[in-house]
């Protein structure tokens, strides 16, 4: 069987003064996150590569500003069964263990939670879940059988956050004539969420100003004539990795607009994950106490509106000063 066996390894030596408790817990956490191993009291063990050696001479450095020492060393296992020991420190599978305990605590108030609760605590999930991966220099099945557990606990979060939640389209997106869709009914589920209130907003802002709008119990509800949007089947869903708002933009010709590309990338990180924005978690627990207050999802989206007014305000005053 050919293994992947480095045949270098990083070491790095560290001793700090006994008053530098701080720093101690400092560089300490910081070798933790990096998925050092203890060989002992200040000897950290790391697979060579040349982040992992800038990231250990980062806190070596800071060692010595904090007036301790450190070396950094490269290693070599003298035999094949020295390099087994070496990589059997990293075995991560306590570490799956602990998160599929976690997972399978969490499943059981997963009806309870409110929807902002849930969406937060699927998104800690998975960054403790991907700070597990980023460590395992060393997959293998307890890896695999991890990701598909959180693939089957990940659908089920889903499911209780938007039962009807469309699936990933394949295909090209058509360039549309917005002319050719005014005063038109549009339709999408109810009790709007993140996706679909912003790209209600986006239709009548953009798109057809005098839009109609009809809040579906089912998809399966919604009437021949009216415009679909964000449920499977729908005339405007996800398609490759663009959600609905995105879909909508590329379909009439928007994706130029500096400030709706930046209220795109909050409304993808929010219905599917993505890069951070600052201001996607305000926007989220805005809506979230909206729909607490405002059964009606008229109501919902004319107030949902006129913050989205304002954030895509702040962001064309954001995209104008960056030409200045």
């Amino acid at each position: 069987m050919n293994r992947l066996v480095p045949t270098a390894w990083l070491l790095l030596v560290v001793s700090l003064p006994t008053p530098s408790a701080t720093a101690r817990m400092r560089i300490w956490r910081a070798l933790k996150a990096l998925g050092c191993m203890a060989l002992r009291d200040g000897a950290y063990l790391l697979p060579s590569g040349a982040d992992r050696e800038q990231a250990l001479q980062d806190l070596a450095d800071e060692c010595t500003r904090e007036g301790g020492s450190a070396w950094l060393m490269a290693v070599q296992p003298r035999s094949a069964q020295e390099a087994d020991a070496y990589r059997e420190l990293f075995d991560r599978g306590d570490d799956y263990g602990e998160l599929r305990r976690t997972w399978k605590e969490a499943n059981r108030s997963l009806g309870s939670l409110a929807t902002p609760d849930l969406a937060r605590l699927q998104r800690k999930l998975q960054r403790e879940f991907e700070a597990i991966r980023s460590i395992d220099f060393f997959p293998g099945e307890v890896s695999v059988e991890a990701e598909a557990a959180w693939a089957d606990f990940s659908k089920r979060i889903e499911a209780v956050l938007s039962p009807d939640e469309p699936h990933q389209a394949t295909g090209r997106i058509p360039q549309l004539d917005a002319s050719k869709f005014q005063g038109r009914t549009w339709a999408t589920r109810r009790r709007l969420w993140v996706d679909r209130v912003a790209s209600a907003w986006l239709i009548r802002r953009f798109i057809d100003r005098e839009a109609r709008f009809r809040w579906l119990a089912k998809p399966s509800e919604c009437p021949k004539s009216a415009l679909g949007f964000d449920f499977d089947g729908a005339t405007f869903t996800h398609v490759g990795d663009r959600v609905t708002f995105e879909v909508l933009m590329a379909s009439f010709g928007l994706a130029g607009d500096a400030a709706l590309m930046r209220l795109a990338a909050m409304v993808h990180l929010l219905d599917v994950g993505g890069e951070p924005v600052l201001e996607a978690h305000g926007f989220e627990a805005v809506l979230a106490g909206a729909r607490e207050r405002l059964p009606d999802d008229d109501a919902l989206l004319a107030q949902m509106s006129t913050v989205l007014d304002s954030l895509y305000a702040h962001f064309e005053h954001d995209a104008v000063r960056a030409k200045a």
